[in-house]
């Protein structure tokens, strides 16, 4: 009985020698290949435990799927794997990785939002580079309870998501990513800016309004003023704006040369058919936008139409603007010429 039971001990300390190398060798041998395939790992948001674990292996950096589901019910169950962009180092063991996707520390991403550019154009650039959720953030972006509860008085936040170079981490949600857009929009409207909105007699939403056709129509940052000068100066006279940023925000699809039938859509944005500021603003412009149309150019210009070269031609009447269209249309026409014979087609003739 004794040597049976003497047996039984040895086996038992056997087995759990073996259990105990096996578990060391599963959790803390490396298994991310050196160099890593990839430099990082994304676990989308949604993603369930095994769908994680065939993507580690499918991407060839975790040999076995199964060790995986193992190592992760072995080590701290109860914490979840958090959605993220995750640098990965070669040489990682499971436990290391499994620390790692439980961490939620998330790589750092750098993301341009440029000027001019509307809320739907943001929600592509975030998609794309953080994989944002574009519909959820677009969907916020119209809530006019979220805007309320950032403190801006309008229904929609198009207009106050600030343009600028951000870091972000990768998998921020839509409601951090609006927030932290909107939070710089208000910094960057220091008391001085303010003091001067408030003595302009205009609200912030009309002043941002107007920057944002400013925005859609400068290319050329000294001409800004010039050309906030101009729409203030229809608005007090109760000439239409005829703004084409208003247009094109209205028109579906990319931004493109307006046609004379766009111009005749039914919509409060319409500036050749309705008077006045749209409802609200078209793009979400910079800065500078926004304090040239605080502080207009002291100039009685009316008109103004593109050079071609992203400067405009400035007019007090309507004859000296229609003479200067009809010079932009004669570069357009010849400009257009040369583009033809440039491009290759079969058996091209010249005209004599």
């Amino acid at each position: 009985m004794k040597k049976f039971l003497l047996v039984v001990l040895i086996l038992t300390v056997v087995a759990a020698a073996a259990s105990a190398f096996y578990v060391y060798a599963l959790l803390w041998q490396p298994v991310v290949p050196q160099p890593a395939p990839r430099p990082y790992f994304i676990v989308s948001r949604g993603m369930r435990l095994h769908q994680i674990a065939d993507s580690l292996q499918q991407a060839g950096i975790i040999p076995d799927r199964n060790k995986f589901l193992l190592a992760a019910k072995l080590v701290e169950r109860n914490r979840p794997l958090k959605a993220g962009k995750y640098a990965l180092a070669p040489g990682l063991s499971l436990k290391d990785l499994l620390s790692l996707l439980r961490s939620g520390k998330s790589m750092e991403e750098r993301v341009t939002l440029p000027e001019g550019k509307t809320s739907e154009d943001y929600a592509a650039i975030l998609q794309r580079e953080l994989g944002l959720d574009a519909n959820e953030f677009l969907q916020l972006v119209s809530d006019s309870s979220f805007a309320r509860e950032l403190g801006i008085a309008a229904p929609r936040l198009e207009g106050y998501l600030y343009p600028n170079t951000y870091n972000v981490y990768w998998g921020a949600t839509p409601r951090e990513i609006a927030t932290m857009l909107v939070r710089e929009f208000q910094r960057q409207l220091d008391d001085s800016l303010r003091a001067r909105i408030a003595a302009s007699g205009m609200t912030l939403h009309e002043i941002v309004t107007l920057a944002s056709i400013i925005e859609g129509e400068a290319v050329i940052d000294s001409e800004r003023t010039v050309i906030s000068a101009v729409y203030h100066n229809r608005l007090r006279a109760g000439i239409l704006l005829q703004a084409d940023p208003t247009i094109q925000f209205v028109v579906p699809g990319p931004p493109r040369r307006l046609l004379f039938r766009d111009l005749e859509i039914d919509s409060p944005y319409n500036t050749y058919l309705y008077p006045g500021l749209p409802p609200g603003p078209v793009n979400n412009p910079g800065i500078k936008s926004i304090r040239a149309a605080v502080q207009p150019a002291r100039v009685n210009y009316l008109y103004f139409v593109a050079r071609g070269d992203g400067s405009h031609v400035f007019s007090y009447t309507l004859q000296q603007h229609l003479n200067a269209k009809a010079d932009f249309d004669r570069v357009r026409a010849r400009v257009r010429r040369e583009r033809i014979k440039t491009q290759p087609g079969p058996e091209r003739r010249e005209d004599p």
